[in-house]
């Protein structure tokens, strides 16, 4: 029984997480390149939306960090590392490349996807190409 109301919980906040995505405009790329373009249609409305995932994830930090096991009962995986590494920097860059070019993080693409957004696929795919990549050719830098 508790399984089930461990799958049902965890769906349920996948769908308040991707329900929230939909109302603060995050799974529609056209506001995350608004937002990014300074010089033209610039829409600052995505910082409020930052802000509040912010203060949300400091909760959820602080919350985590008072506990010895997950919500559902898993064991907990903190990261342990805290230092600025090659990887790490080149991996942020490449990200925030793809979210200026496409206007999707994952997440949001995920809930565009299931709109019937096609751009969504196509970010969806090289996404998952790229996590294989690195993946494949370059595990040397997880500890």
């Amino acid at each position: 029984m508790r399984r089930h109301f461990n799958f049902y919980s965890q769906y349920l906040i996948g769908v308040l997480f991707g329900i929230g995505l939909i109302i603060s405009g995050m799974s529609n790329p056209q506001k995350i390149l608004n937002f990014l373009d300074l010089a033209g249609n610039w829409d600052p409305s995505l910082m409020f939306v930052m802000a509040g995932a912010i203060l949300v994830g400091f909760g959820g930090f602080y919350v985590v960090s008072k506990r010895s096991e997950a919500f559902f009962g898993d064991a907990m995986h903190i990261p342990t590392r805290r230092d600025i590494s090659k990887p790490l920097v080149i991996g942020s860059l490449i990200f925030g490349a793809g979210w200026g070019i496409a206007g999707f993080c994952p997440g949001p693409a995920i809930v565009a996807l299931g709109a019937g957004h096609l751009k969504a696929l196509v970010f969806i795919l090289s996404m998952l190409i790229g996590m294989a990549f690195c993946n494949r050719f370059f595990t040397g830098h997880k500890k």
